[in-house]
Order: C-alpha cells, then structure tokens, then sequence
C-alpha cells in the first residue's frame, strides 16, 4: 500500500500504480494553488494533471480544449473512472446542454469541456459568470502563443477571460513549445519559472526517417513502406498529405494494391468521418490517409508508423504528427517521402492569410462608419466576403485591434431568439411572483408566436417595458433550464466598444499590415527550418530534442560520438543525410497567355465594381489560391486560375510585375 498520499488517491480513482515523469509535480503544485505549465511528449499524460486535481478542488475545473476529439477521447476516459465530466459542444442539442448546466449548478459535474468560442456564446457566458470554478485548463496551450495563434485566434484572449471570470488557478498542457513559446506562455499566465514543469523530450522508440524521393517514386515506395511495416508487425498506421484530394488518391491506390486503407480530411462528411476515426480505433481499418484534420486526441497505442507523404507544416507539427506512434513503448517507425516539390504549396497557405492593405483599410471604415454609441457590431462571415479577408485571418486581426485597445470584446449576442411553450402561459406565470409575472408576460406579449414556435423582439420589448437584456436572456435560460419553454438560438452577432482617438490614428492600417507582413515571414521563415531539419546531417533526434527546449537531452540515451551525439536510430545516425530537391522542372504559361489570363481576371473584377485590381491579387489567382472574393465572384472558373500552382509566388510575383 502507497505511503504517499497522492499515490494512494492515484490507485484509488485511475487505478494506476505510479505517476508518470512530471506528473506528480504538476498536481503538488496545483494542489498548493500554484498555477502551472505543464509540457510533457505526446502520449505521456498530461490530461492526467487536471483529472486529478479536478476532482480534489472544490468547485467546477473548466477545460479549454480546441478539437472535438480530444474532448470525447478525454470524456470517455473519465467516464470510465467514474468521474463526472461533460462537454457543451456542437454535438449536444439544446436539451442536452441545459441539462449539463443544471448538472455543473448543482455540483453534480465536476469538470466542463468547451472550445474556445464558446466564450462569445451570450448564453454560455451568461450560465458560466454565475459559477465558482476553482482552475482553468487550457489544452494545446501553445495556441496563445505567436507560432500557433492563427490555429485559435481567440485563444490569445484567455488571460482576459481568466481575469473577468476571477479564476484563480490556470494550468497550461502542451507538448510542443519552443524557448521563446515557453516563455511566452507563462508571462500571459503570470507563471513563475519554477512552476514549469517539463519532463524529457525525447522518444527512444522513436525512429526518424527522412528520404528523398521524387513525386513520381512517392506513390510505390509509400506502398513498399507499408506492405514492410504491417508482414513485420501487422499494425495500424497513419499516412499525412497536405491536400484533401491527394488523401483521396492516396487511400484509392493504397486499397488498389490491397492494403486496408480509407482517406480522412475536413470534405468529408461530419458521421462518416467519426465512422472512419472509430473504424480505425477498433483495428477495422488498417492504414488512415490524412490531411492535418486527423489525429489530435487519437490515443491508439499500436499506431507502429506515421508517414508524411508531403511535407508537414512546421517542425511543431511534424513532432505533433510523428507523436501518435509508438504510445505503447514499442518501436515505431516516422517516414517523411521528402522532396521540394510541395514547398510552394505550403508557402502558398501562408501567402493566402496575408490580407492587402486596401482590406485591413476595408475593415478599420467598415469599423468607422458602423459605431453606434462607441460600440460596433460584427457578423463575420459578412465581413470577410466584403473586405476580402479569410474569416481565421479576420478573427486574428479583430485580435490585434483588441491588443491595441482599438476595440474591444464585450458580448455576443444571438439576433435571434425563438421560444416553444411547453406548458400554457398561464401554468408558467402562475410560479412567479406578481413583479416577474409582468415582466414575463411583457416578454411572451412581444414574442410573435405562429403555430409552435414564437421569435422574441428584443427592440420592442426595450421600448416598451426597458429591460434589460441580461435579464431577459437569463430568465429564458432558467425557463428552458426548468422545461419549461425550449429554447433556440441563431444569428450570431459580436459586440464591440471602440476608441474612436485610436481607430483614427492615420497609421493603424499600415501597423496592422506590418504586422502581417511580418507573421508572414516568420511563417516563410519556419518552412525553411523544416527543410533545413530534414536536411541536417547530424542527428535528427538530437536536433528536434534541442529545438523544443529539452532540457534533459543531455543525460538521456544518446551515444556522444566525438562530441556530436547520436541516438543511433534515426537516419542520419544510419549514414542516410538527405538532400531535398525538386522532382521536375515546372513549365510556365507563355508570357501573353500569362498577361491574357490576368487580363480576363481584371475585367470580370471590374465588371462586378471592382476597378482597382492589385497585383497581389493577380498573384493569388494565378497561384490558385482561394479567397473569399473568389468564392463570391465565381473567379476560381475562370481560364488561368491556378496556372502557376506549381510556381513558388516571389517567382510569380516579379513575372507578374514584368507584365
């Protein structure tokens, strides 16, 4: 029997026999209200620092996380300890959710899982200011954090949320933060050093790979690799790719050569999707095909090889990717197929997120002529289409305005309400006293009822009875929370107050796109690192061990060989360097079907009243990549769109400025 304890209350509610590295530290210090920043490999429990601690604290933890999987696969695990846990979502209905938010009001849940966004949810923020919760978690916590922003903008707005809501304890998971990311996240969090625990980096079971291979070599070595990996160990794997159509051709001629394979990517439909991530987990598909939509919060512990087909996005996700192998200690294989010839396509996504300058302009007027009172009103897929902006660029800029105290965030708000009586009004009224009685039927009078479902008007019901909106929305909830009307909710608009002095400033819309500009080199910037990684010459494992920071590098398994140090497993070690290069030399269209295209493009623009057509504009369609003005436009069906998508866009630019 355990003398200590946390390891006794361990044996007791997870039925483990010791903590994992960093594990016990992490809880010790949560447990003496000390916030913490856990960064821990992929695989090696950090979900287990909050589960434990959870259900020690007194009141509601509440778990930021970013993906739907990672909140089920966390769910089922607590449900399976008997530890009462839920998530609000978009797969819990409306019934659903006002049964958690009794459930977490009545202490019956001890741990609640949102996403992020769920913050600017009216209703959600209305149930979650009236609860006591004890910590914050933040999942994938390098969101907040410069290289990994963009993937949840809002995340950079927690340590407010934080504050407002007067959480007092915060622990932050990761598995992948650099020095600088590292920093970066403690100082939001206000974080001592000493409250950072981060355990070994490394992997020994682990084996990285790297060859170059041509694109037309990729497709019969893939197979080579897999038929080699499942006769020696008839485990499952996970093949990346960068584009959905290229996880479809893959998967297609993977099962062609009798390898048990299906293709997984955000195009295909929500139910087959899980189907597939169930059927994988289950052992019933062997090989999964996908782009970066699939993996986080797979925990399958016989994943015995990830190969990246095309190159990852960055040296953090090629570790994030590579870490869903070999979870259960044994020794798994990570092949990277690596040529140059995706590099544009990569460079091409972050091209794509850069928006003009005429389109921040576009949105600093939209801002100006919009203000009513101080306060400015967003619909955001309306305002990308208008400015031309992506709608995940958009949410990072309204950020940056935010950070600047240009704007600021107050609430979100549903545009509209719509009301089913499940009981007569006069049952309804009849449990309130004669104050709210007036007031509820004040709200039922300006509701429009049809046959079944009634939409409430707010602004008739402001201008005849003055009430406030809180309140009118919280009573709806507990209606709803008794079942006593159902509720539903659509529209969703965020407020803003603004500063007018700063929104003014003549150099605010030069200073956003510098920054822009700028997070597109540093973007440039890490592709590069990823090449100039898969091309070291000295060890590989060594080298992404020291990347992220890790600290314990030195005193773990590798060999010093006349003082480099080798793990003697990757390829490198093996005496296989790789230089990456482009398969083929790409043909350019003739310079007058070049200006012809651009030309064409100028004139459709033009003739749906867009008179100045930039050059970077030219580019991007020329480059194919997608922007909302395309879509809107029907631009991507016209001749030339995506002629020079095998093109890196410098290239194309300074082409295109010859013409």
């Amino acid at each position: 029997m355990s003398t200590d304890p946390l390891g006794t209350l361990l044996k007791q509610n997870f039925g483990f026999d010791q903590f994992r590295p960093g594990q016990q530290q992490a809880i010790s210090q949560l447990l003496l209200g000390r916030s913490t920043l856990a960064i821990f490999p992929t695989g090696s429990g950090k979900s287990l620092c909050y589960q434990f601690s959870a259900i020690q604290l007194p009141n509601l933890t509440l778990v930021v996380s970013p993906l739907l999987a990672l909140m089920k696969d966390q769910l089922a695990f607590l449900a399976a300890n008997n530890i009462s846990a839920a998530s609000i979502d978009s797969s819990v209905d409306a019934q659903q959710s006002q049964q958690i938010m009794q459930r977490v009001r009545s202490g019956d849940i001890k741990i609640l899982m949102v996403s992020v966004e769920r913050f600017k949810n009216e209703r959600f923020r209305q149930f979650i200011d009236s609860i006591t919760i004890s910590m914050l978690v933040i999942d994938e916590a390098h969101c907040i954090s410069e290289w990994g922003h963009n993937f949840r903008p809002d995340y950079l707005k927690l340590p407010n949320y934080q504050r407002e809501l007067k959480i007092p304890l915060v622990l932050l998971l990761t598995a992948t933060a650099t020095a600088s990311v590292k920093r970066d996240m403690a100082e939001k969090f206000s974080i001592a050093e000493e409250d950072i625990v981060q355990t070994g980096f490394y992997r020994a079971n682990l084996a990285l790979q790297v060859e170059a291979v041509s694109s037309a070599a990729k497709g019969q070595r893939l197979q080579q690799l897999i038929q080699e990996q499942q006769r020696a160990t008839q485990t499952s794997g996970i093949v990346y790719v960068t584009l959905q159509k290229t996880a479809e051709r893959i998967a297609a001629d993977l099962a062609a050569a009798g390898i048990n394979a299906r293709a997984y990517h955000a195009g295909i439909a929500d139910e087959q999707r899980q189907l597939i991530q169930q059927q994988f987990m289950a052992d019933q598909i062997d090989v999964v095909v996908a782009t970066i939509a699939f993996g986080m919060g797979i925990d399958k512990s016989n994943i015995r090889f990830v190969i990246h087909y095309d190159l990852p996005k960055s040296i953090e996700n090629y570790s994030q990717e590579i870490g869903r192998a070999g979870r259960n200690g044994q020794s798994a294989q990570c092949y990277t197929l690596a040529n140059l010839d995706s590099l544009n396509t990569l460079e091409n996504f972050v091209y794509g997120d850069t928006p003009e300058l005429q389109s921040i302009e576009y949105v600093l007027k939209d801002i100006a002529g919009e203000v009513s009172n101080q306060q400015w009103e967003l619909q955001l897929y309306a305002l990308s289409n208008a400015s031309n902006i992506r709608q995940l660029t958009l949410k990072t800029l309204l950020v940056q305005l935010e950070l600047l105290g240009v704007i600021q965030a107050k609430y979100a708000y549903f545009a509209e309400f719509k009301i089913k009586l499940l009981r007569p009004q006069t049952e309804i009224l009849s449990r309130f006293n004669a104050e709210r009685q007036q007031f509820l039927q004040q709200v039922f009078d300006h509701t429009a009822f049809k046959k079944v479902w009634g939409t409430l008007s707010f602004d008739s019901l402001y201008q005849a009875y003055g009430s406030e909106r809180s309140r009118v929305v919280s009573a709806l909830e507990y209606l709803a929370e008794q079942q006593l009307i159902e509720l539903q909710s659509s529209q969703i608009t965020e407020v803003f107050s603004v500063d007018p002095h700063k929104l003014s400033s003549t150099e605010l819309g030069r200073e956003l796109y510098q920054y822009f500009s700028d997070k597109e080199q540093k973007e440039l910037a890490r592709i590069q690192a990823l090449v100039d990684f898969f091309e070291k010459d000295s060890c590989l494992t060594y080298n992404l061990a020291e990347y992220f920071d890790d600290q314990q590098i030195t005193s773990q398994g590798f060999v010093d060989n006349g003082g480099a140090k080798n793990c003697g497993h990757c390829s490198v070690c093996s005496g296989r360097v790789a230089k990456l290069q482009y398969s083929a030399q790409s043909d350019w269209p003739q310079t007058d079907q070049l200006q012809q295209y651009v030309s064409k493009l100028s004139q459709h623009l033009q003739e749906h009243g867009i008179q100045e057509v930039s050059i970077e504009l030219c580019c991007r369609f020329v480059a194919g990549i997608s922007l909302p003005i395309f879509t809107r436009l029907k631009v991507r069906k016209l001749a030339g769109f995506g002629c020079c998508e095998n093109q890196r866009y410098a290239e194309i630019k300074r082409r295109l400025e010859q013409l």
